[in-house]
């Protein structure tokens, strides 16, 4: 086995794990939080649950991660989004920023738990413990990532639908109706602007901006309450 190999499979192994459980949990708090509120799709679909099996998405769980390390990348991914009836919540537009809530509220909750489980992979025997330390590591920073990426105020991401909800009828509206393209602003924010820019010498980075150095402030606050910033 090469030493390019080895060292992807290395990646695999720390990086997995932190992937799959932040992803899948993210899109089950939001079907918990959409059942508490009136609304049972995802339960009736199979998908109220903290099994990872029912939330994958063969590219966005698997395909993309994997490719991104293998270009010596971080990784970024995301699950199947959770089904939910926004008509069926008990109060439709205060819930649905609810349920919108529940998802970056569970990766916060993902990193802070990670970091509390730190200090205990210390104490691993030494063939485990680095493995541990640096998969609680990932599990902060990619939760961080996954929370902030997902706060961003472009539907049908959860910062939109908040915004959505919360924002005066006259400003939601046209908000709410960029849904059907929001995928298309992403992509284009996040991968044609920086491709054009380079080509103008203007080395616009948005993702980098708007989205690793705030979750790398937010990991590393969290890392600094054990000692491991």
């Amino acid at each position: 086995m090469t030493a390019e190999w080895s060292a992807l499979i290395a990646r695999i192994a720390i990086w997995a794990l932190p992937v799959l459980v932040a992803v899948s949990f993210h899109e089950a708090a939001h079907g918990y939080v959409a059942k508490w509120l009136g609304d049972d799709t995802a339960e009736r679909e199979g998908r109220l649950t903290l099994n990872p099996l029912a939330h994958i998405d063969p590219f966005g769980t698997i395909l993309l991660p994997l490719i991104l390390l293998m270009v010596g990348g971080v990784a970024f991914g995301y699950a199947k989004p959770v089904p939910v009836r926004f008509a069926r919540l008990r109060h439709p537009r205060r819930d649905a920023a609810l349920v919108a809530l529940a998802g970056p509220a569970m990766n916060l909750l993902l990193a802070l738990a990670a970091t509390a489980l730190l200090p205990l992979a210390l104490v691993l025997p030494p063939w485990l413990s680095e493995w541990a330390q640096r998969t609680l590591q990932i599990m902060v920073f990619f939760n961080c990532v996954i929370a902030v990426f997902n706060m961003m105020p472009i539907p049908p991401l959860d910062g939109g639908r908040v915004a959505v909800a919360v924002l005066p009828l006259a400003l939601a509206r046209p908000l709410a109706r960029v849904e059907p393209y929001g995928m298309m602003v992403i992509l284009g924010l996040f991968f044609l602007l920086p491709m054009l820019s380079a080509l103008g010498g203007l080395g616009l980075d948005p993702a980098r901006v708007l989205i690793f150095e705030p979750s790398v402030r937010i990991a590393s606050g969290l890392l600094a309450l054990v000692g491991a910033a």
